[in-house]
């Protein structure tokens, strides 16, 4: 077997243990999180930016680029390009896993968990609470671009390292604005990991490599 036969073999096996922590992750937000939970609102109040302008601003700045106004064309372009350097199981496969916008939406519907209202919100806010969806969202776009375009392998875990830290980020900066729970936030990233894993171990897509030429 090649050591990438076996990489690949191992990703494999680790799917199923990686897709069960993130959903006991989320269940656990789901029940122990919102208005019940002391912990919740102290987190909520301690990470609250209000009346501190810098911060302010650099949080509106990531919940803008979190926004569908921004993820959704960037989906689009990437599913383009992929498509245009043939890679089209993979823009296939992006078109799947953006899918899951729906799935958020439906879980706030189901749910019904109010936001919270022990600050003024600092942006505005038309829907539930329970999962963040700029969280959420914001994991599943850039999980899935990173993995998905065409780079060296070595450069692969640098791309998906940026779009966690950019999800994170992302996620953060709607506690911080005062319009979603802790517990909303890590149910996002948690719901938008399982959903990227998931498609990715139906469809059995792996991520496309350039080819290296050494001299």
């Amino acid at each position: 077997m090649t050591v990438n036969a076996f990489s690949l073999t191992a990703a494999r096996a680790r799917a199923p243990i990686a897709i069960a922590a993130s959903a006991i992750v989320w269940l656990a937000m789901l029940i122990g999180g919102g208005r019940g939970s002391a912990l919740d609102v102290a987190l909520a109040r301690a990470l609250y930016v209000g009346g501190n302008d810098t911060l302010t601003r650099n949080a509106i700045l990531f919940t803008e680029i979190g926004s569908g106004v921004v993820l959704l064309p960037l989906a689009l372009l990437v599913t383009a390009f992929l498509a245009w350097r043939r890679r089209r199981r993979a823009a296939l496969f992006l078109i799947m896993v953006i899918g899951g916008r729906f799935l958020v939406e439906l879980q706030k519907a189901v749910i019904a968990r109010p936001r919270p209202d022990e600050s003024p919100h600092l942006a505005a806010v038309h829907s539930l609470a329970f999962p963040s969806g700029h969280a959420a969202n914001a994991m599943i776009t850039a999980l899935a671009i990173a993995l998905l375009l065409p780079v060296r392998q070595r450069n692969r875990a640098i791309a998906v390292g940026i779009g966690i830290a950019l999800a994170l980020q992302i996620g953060a900066s709607r506690v911080m604005l005062g319009v979603h729970w802790p517990s909303d936030v890590v149910g996002g990233w948690a719901f938008g990991l399982m959903w990227v894993i998931l498609c990715m171990r139906l469809a059995s897509v792996r991520p496309d490599t350039e080819a290296v030429t050494t001299r």
